[in-house]
C-alpha cells in the first residue's frame, strides 16, 4: 500500500485547491461536494465547515476527499478502503461527534466500517440511494394538466412547508429551512407545477463541470400519482439541458419504486449508487 497523507483544513479555497481536480474527475460522483463547495457562502452550517482529504504516493495524488458542514454528516468522495482507514482517525480528532456519512458506494461503507473499527460504535444503514442520470429528455405519456413555471415569493410560505416534510420523509435534519428557501427563491433555483395552485416542486442546483443535479422532488402525499411530479422533472431537467449543461442527475430511495419509476420515465437511468449511515456510541 502506498503511504497516504491526511491534510485536514477550515478553509474551502484550501481544500478546492489541492482537492478540486480530483473532485472534477468524477462530477456526477462527487456532484454534491462539488456544489456544497461552490456555494459554501450561503450554506447552513451551525460551525466552522471541515474539508480533508487524502494523498497518496509519492507524488501526492489525491485519492479521497470528504467535507462536513455541522450539523450534517460527512460527505465523502469514491475511495478505497485503505483511503478510509487513513482519513477516519484524522477525522475523529477534530470530530470525534461525527453523526454520520453519505456518500457513493463503496466509499460509505468502506468509511463506516473504518469509524467502527476506531470507536466501536453502533452503524445503522440510513437510506440507499439511487444515482440517476440523464441527458436526454423522454416525453412523459400522459401530461397533466396545468404547467411549469418559476417559484416566486408568494410561494414561499407553502415551500418552507414542503421542504419540511420533505426532509422529515428522509429522515434528515435542515439547519436553518427558511433561509435556505429564501436564498434557492432568490437564485430561481426552485420550479412549481402550477394546476390552478402549486401542487409539487423540484429544485435544480447551480451546474458543476457541467452537471445539474435536481432536488428536492415533493408532492405532497394527497396530491401524488398525478403526474406532477413526472411532467415538473421532465421539465426542470429539459431548461437546465437547454443552458450549458451536458446532463442532469439525482439522487432516489431505493425502497421507493414509484419514485425510480417517475425518473425512468422521462429518460434517467441508474448509474451508481449512494448510501447514508449513521453513527451512535
Amino acid at each position: 500500500m502506498d503511504e497516504m497523507k491526511v491534510v485536514v483544513t477550515h478553509d474551502p479555497q484550501t481544500f478546492a485547491h489541492h482537492a478540486g481536480g480530483f473532485l472534477e474527475r468524477l462530477p456526477v460522483e462527487h456532484n454534491v461536494l462539488a456544489t456544497v463547495l461552490a456555494t459554501l457562502d450561503r450554506s447552513e452550517s451551525e460551525s466552522a465547515p471541515l474539508f480533508a482529504w487524502v494523498e497518496a504516493g509519492e507524488d501526492g495524488e489525491v485519492s479521497a476527499a470528504a467535507l462536513r458542514t455541522p450539523p450534517r454528516r460527512l460527505l465523502a468522495s469514491t475511495m478505497s478502503a485503505d483511503s478510509a482507514d487513513a482519513l477516519m482517525p484524522r477525522l475523529l480528532e477534530l470530530d470525534p461527534g461525527l453523526p454520520g456519512v453519505n456518500g457513493p458506494e463503496p466509499a460509505a461503507t468502506h468509511l463506516a466500517d473504518a469509524w467502527r473499527q476506531y470507536t466501536g460504535g453502533t452503524v445503522e444503514p440510513g437510506m440507499s440511494q439511487g444515482v440517476y442520470t440523464l441527458s436526454h429528455v423522454e416525453e412523459p405519456r400522459d401530461q397533466p394538466g396545468g404547467h411549469a413555471r418559476l417559484a416566486v415569493r408568494d410561494d414561499r410560505g407553502l415551500l418552507v412547508e414542503w421542504h419540511c416534510a420533505f426532509h422529515s420523509e428522509v429522515g434528515e435534519r435542515g439547519a436553518d429551512i427558511e433561509s435556505h428557501v429564501d436564498r434557492r427563491l432568490a437564485d430561481a433555483e426552485l420550479l412549481v407545477w402550477d394546476d390552478e395552485r402549486v401542487v409539487s416542486m423540484v429544485g435544480a442546483f447551480p451546474p458543476v463541470s457541467r452537471v445539474v443535479r435536481l432536488g428536492p422532488v415533493y408532492t405532497p402525499s394527497d396530491l401524488r400519482r398525478h403526474g406532477y411530479a413526472t411532467a415538473l422533472v421532465a421539465e426542470t431537467s429539459r431548461r437546465a439541458l437547454a443552458t450549458d449543461a451536458e446532463s442532469c442527475m439525482l439522487y432516489t430511495d431505493l425502497a421507493n419504486p414509484i419514485s425510480n419509476s417517475i425518473y425512468q420515465a422521462v429518460g434517467y437511468r441508474r448509474s451508481n449508487n449512494a448510501q447514508q449511515y449513521l453513527f451512535t456510541r
